[in-house]
């Protein structure tokens, strides 16, 4: 466990290197307000943390600059409560405000405003299209032989899709087709809609509308499985302008995988609750070794059905971050559970 003194200065190493991103020396952290050693006495305590693996010396410099071990000690034990600045209140003020009419409004909003609050990439992992319900279904006509179907979660998602009409069906069957599957199939999962069909509802189907076996492939279009998880992204070049990604090598590998939608989510889903922050190395892939996570999960009627986070450089403010992603997380939750208490 460290003592007090070497708290205190790896606190002063941290706060001052994600300021600046340059390696930091005993006597700029001996001025810092608050810290009452001598430079001789600061440079003898940043050379136990070295020692100790809580600082590195970048071979050019004399100065240190916080490891991955010591960002985890920051984050675990000297972070202190956030206090929010007139700009962010006002950029705050101006999402609460903002009218959100639909859920993915809502979602796009909210992940624009925690990247311009954060200024890093930040990104909303959508509910898994999996384990949601049905809770509305549409079949809009756009002429005799197109139309618009239109699936509604109960976790939020809309998916539409543009399908034939076989030739010879009418307005008046789509509409009781409609009518019917919006009757039987509201509340059953997304992935067992088509399995329903076919095995529940196929003979009553056939007693419900007319040419049957042309409706089949209409069925197909509007059942055909759907996304997994919807990915929503802002600020993906804010983590570009970084100091740490002047390195060619690093930003390509970093490109590569934020053009990667699979890997991306691979790294978001969680399913702990609270703010999540994973450091470094702590993330499982090569490309963002030298970037932290921080992340929570938002809540649909008090159930965990989505991620919000930011990806940034391990030098980040991570208390501010940490700060704004629990307020957004909540209010975002408040304003999904307003939306589908108004049946939106």
């Amino acid at each position: 466990m460290l003592s007090e003194r070497q708290k205190m200065i790896l606190w002063a190493v941290i706060d001052d290197y994600i300021l600046s991103a340059e390696p930091v020396g005993s006597r700029t952290v001996s001025k810092k307000e608050g810290i009452h050693f001598s430079a001789a006495t600061v440079r003898n305590v940043m050379a136990d943390l070295e020692e100790m693996g809580f600082l590195e010396q970048p071979h050019t410099s004399a100065g240190r600059v916080p490891s991955q071990k010591g960002y985890r000690f920051y984050v675990d034990h000297l972070l202190k409560p956030y206090m929010w600045s007139k700009k962010d209140l006002m950029a705050l003020h101006d999402y609460y405000v903002t009218r959100m009419d639909h859920v993915e409004q809502a979602i796009k909003h909210t992940n624009s405003i925690l990247s311009q609050l954060t200024n890093y990439m930040t990104f909303i992992l959508g509910p898994k299209i999996s384990e949601s319900k049905l809770k509305h279904l549409q079949i809009v006509p756009l002429n005799d032989r197109t139309a618009v179907s239109i699936l509604v979660t109960d976790t939020g998602h809309v998916y539409q899709q543009h399908i034939t009409v076989p030739e010879g069906v009418s307005l008046s069957e789509i509409e009781r087709l409609t009518n019917f599957l919006r009757f039987r199939l509201t509340g059953s999962p997304i992935s067992k809609l088509k399995q329903i069909v076919v095995k529940e509802l196929a003979d009553e189907l056939q007693r419900h509308v007319d040419h049957f076996e042309k409706l089949t492939d209409l069925l197909d279009q509007i059942l055909q499985a759907q996304p997994d998880e919807r990915l929503y992204t802002s600020g993906t070049t804010k983590i570009l302008e970084q100091p740490e990604f002047r390195d060619v090598d690093k930003m390509k590998s970093l490109l590569d995988f934020l053009e990667n939608d699979d890997e991306i989510i691979s790294l978001l889903q969680t399913s702990s609750e609270g703010v999540q922050v994973r450091i470094g190395y702590e993330n499982h892939l090569e490309a963002v070794r030298d970037c932290s996570i921080i992340s929570a999960s938002y809540m649909i009627n008090g159930e965990p059905v989505g991620t919000i986070g930011v990806l940034g450089p391990t030098r980040m403010d991570y208390g501010r971050v940490i700060g704004i992603i629990q307020l957004l997380a909540k209010d975002f939750s408040r304003r999904l559970d307003s939306f589908f208490e108004n049946g939106d």
